[in-house]
Parts: C-alpha cells; sequence; structure tokens
C-alpha cells in the first residue's frame, strides 16, 4: 500500500468505486457537448478531486477500487484493487465483501464532495446504534453507502442505473433490520448540465477547473 506522509486515521475503510478515465470509455453522456477525449478530462478532474478528499479523512485503509489501471491521477495513499466482474450490484457488493470492519464507499461522479459533508459518517460515534450510512443522489440513485458490517448480500439484485436504484437500496437497508442515517443529497456528473451545476457547487476544485477551460474553448 502506498503511503502519503502522515494521514489521518480511524476506524471505517474509504472505498472509491471508479472506472479509469479514458476517453471512449468514461461519462459518454456528457458526449456531445463535449468531445470523449474531454469527457475524460472531466472524468480525470472528478476521480481526482474525490480521491484527493479522502485523503483528507480518517480512515483505517483507503481503497481505490478500480476498473482499469491507475494513471498518474492516482495519487499516493491509496490501495488499488481491481472491480470484480458482473453487474454494478456485483461488484459494490464484493468491494464491500473486501472489508474486515465499519467500510463507506462512494463513487467518482461526485468531485462537489467535501470532507464536512462525510464527516457524520466518520466522527467517533458514527457507527453508535447506526448500521449504515445512505447518500442519496438527485437523479434516485446513491453517491455514498456505509455498513457497519460490510455484508455483500445487501447489495446483490439491487437493480442499479434506474430511478428507482437508490430507494431500493435503503429500503433493503431498513429491511434488513439496520437503523439507517442518511447524508446529504448531491448531484452526480452525469450530463452537461450536471457538470455545471456541481461546478458551481465547488469552483475552487479540480473539475471547476477543467469545465471552465474547455467551455471557454467552446464546448457548451
Amino acid at each position: 500500500m502506498s503511503t502519503y506522509g502522515t494521514l489521518p486515521t480511524g476506524p471505517t475503510e474509504l472505498l472509491v468505486i471508479a472506472k479509469e478515465p479514458v476517453a471512449g470509455r468514461v461519462k459518454t453522456r456528457l458526449c456531445p457537448p463535449f468531445s470523449p477525449i474531454e469527457a475524460a478530462e472531466l472524468a480525470t478532474a472528478a476521480l481526482t478531486d474525490t480521491l484527493e478528499t479522502l485523503l483528507t479523512l480518517p480512515a483505517r485503509r483507503r481503497v481505490l477500487v478500480l476498473d482499469g489501471r491507475p494513471g498518474p491521477w492516482a495519487p499516493p495513499g491509496f490501495e488499488v484493487v481491481p472491480q470484480s466482474a458482473g453487474g454494478l450490484d456485483e461488484r459494490l457488493a464484493a468491494a464491500f465483501g473486501g472489508c474486515t470492519g465499519p467500510a463507506l464507499l462512494v463513487g467518482m461522479d461526485t468531485p462537489q464532495l467535501t470532507a464536512g459533508l462525510l464527516a457524520p459518517a466518520l466522527a467517533p460515534d458514527a457507527w453508535d446504534g447506526c448500521g449504515a450510512w445512505f447518500g442519496p443522489a438527485e437523479d434516485g440513485g446513491f453517491w455514498a453507502l456505509g455498513l457497519a458490517e460490510p455484508d455483500p448480500a445487501l447489495l446483490r439484485g439491487v437493480p442499479m442505473s434506474l430511478p428507482e436504484t437508490g430507494a431500493v437500496q435503503r429500503r433493503r437497508l431498513v429491511e434488513a433490520g439496520l437503523v439507517v442515517r442518511d447524508l446529504p443529497v448531491l448531484t452526480d456528473v452525469d450530463t452537461a448540465a450536471d457538470a455545471r451545476r456541481v461546478a458551481a457547487a465547488a469552483p475552487g476544485g479540480r473539475f471547476a477547473g477543467v469545465l471552465g477551460r474547455l467551455t471557454g474553448a467552446g464546448a457548451r
């Protein structure tokens, strides 16, 4: 595992599930107005912002669960493990299956993520009387999921990438008898309109900088 100076420690494992930002394979819903290369630049910026934020947060272990190979955008401080085969539910389940204690997973689509947004789920008492943390997304999915006991069965079979995905996943947690605490609703970057909203929410981030450069160059 790589090291990155002295990182803050805590009881929770932090996971990021991501896809290598290769043109034509990531953020295809941004095309048009952006080209596949520009969409990959935005994906790289979003992932970089996310990883750098997680480096500031207390964790027992930081893991990048990656579809592809790490590049120069991957900072030291993360253990890189490959995603499993199967649908997204299977890949998320496998990511949690590799954990040995409380774990919190986020994706690469919310570069506006801040330490403050995740602070409640990483506080010293975050798991007192709590079985799960859930971060709903505006599109009906979810951007964060934390489990006190990372049981892969809590994710397998949940239909992904649908407007009801978040509701089904949260209901699965409740029906398993878990006390679920909610994180704020965030916007995933899927479309150009999403990208503009997210950049406006975090104007100082890499993602906002890349979007500004690309739109200033003529992409709309």
